[in-house]
């Protein structure tokens, strides 16, 4: 059983350049003061408050007990990054567009957060994954993603050699515009898009999605999470780009190898009230009603 959430301090993400953010950020911020409640935020967010400067992003979630994102998807997987292995629920605020990770909406945002304050919030768990960056034996970049790690091309006519493994057994090599390795959470992002499966999040799987393969039987492939998976970029130098959550990476040498397994802890996002996954999915792919 989970024990009840109390909350002191919270950590505030908000996405740049939001209208909505402008009247919202200063409203929550009295809210919490009107509660004795200390909020940490990162400069984005301090713009909104009326002040020059905040705190680091990775450095906001020091010593709170409760996350809070305002915005989209992308202000959410930059801010599951930053609050990394520290067990904070994160309350993620839709401020507009498709968001199926950031489903609360601004009218049931303070509700919500007064149901968080007062009692144990429903809290599912994510997966991430740890990905990392071998070049000749060594690592040179480590990375967390809770969506999902791309290896694609970074030049416009042409596709990228790839050959995928789980271990010491070979999968395929593929001939794409890219691979897409997916958590269940990222299963309804890029990989999507690129005609993959939806997962349902606490499913214990990855997803290899490839993108425009050049062997049409190329199909998108469901494993177990625990066997990890290692691509090798067998493409020409700085023909292919690695990408994590569509948000950092690192361009990729030839023989580099991408190793992706999943990682020592979880992301904890507060669930909308009233909602299952489903209501989610049919709401934001506008799947029929009944």
């Amino acid at each position: 059983m989970q024990d009840k959430l109390t909350v002191r301090k919270v950590a505030i993400f908000a996405k740049p350049n939001s209208a909505q953010a402008v009247k919202l950020v200063p409203e929550l911020l009295g809210w919490l003061a009107q509660r004795d409640i200390e909020a940490r935020f990162d400069t984005e967010t301090a713009h909104y408050a009326g002040m020059l400067m905040g705190l680091d992003r990775h450095h906001v979630p020091e010593g709170c007990d409760l996350a809070i994102v305002l915005g989209g998807d992308g202000t959410l997987l930059s801010a599951a990054r930053a609050v990394g292995n520290r067990s904070i629920p994160i309350l993620a605020v839709n401020l507009g567009g498709l968001g199926f990770l950031t489903a609360i909406t601004i009218e049931d945002f303070f509700p919500e957060l007064q149901r968080v304050l007062s009692g144990t919030p429903r809290v599912t768990r994510r997966k991430m994954l740890k990905v990392s960056l071998i070049r000749e034996g060594v690592l040179v970049a480590e990375y967390q993603a809770l969506n999902d790690v791309v290896i694609a091309k970074s030049s416009i006519a042409r596709i990228v050699d790839l050959e995928a493994w789980i271990g010491d057994s070979f999968i395929s090599q593929y001939k794409a515009d890219g691979l897409i390795i997916a958590t269940p959470t990222g299963s309804t992002a890029y990989s999507l898009a690129a005609g993959g499966p939806i997962i349902y999040p606490t499913v214990n799987a990855l997803c290899l999605t490839p993108i425009c393969p050049h062997t049409l039987t190329n199909r998108p492939l469901i494993i177990p999470a625990e066997m990890g998976v290692r691509v090798v970029n067998r493409a020409r130098e700085e023909e292919a780009f690695l990408t994590v959550d569509g948000q950092i990476g690192s361009p990729l040498e030839v023989g580099d190898s991408v190793e992706c397994v999943v990682s020592d802890f979880d992301v904890l996002l507060v669930r909308p009230p009233h909602k299952t996954f489903f209501d989610v999915l049919r709401q934001k792919l506008k799947w029929g009603e009944r």
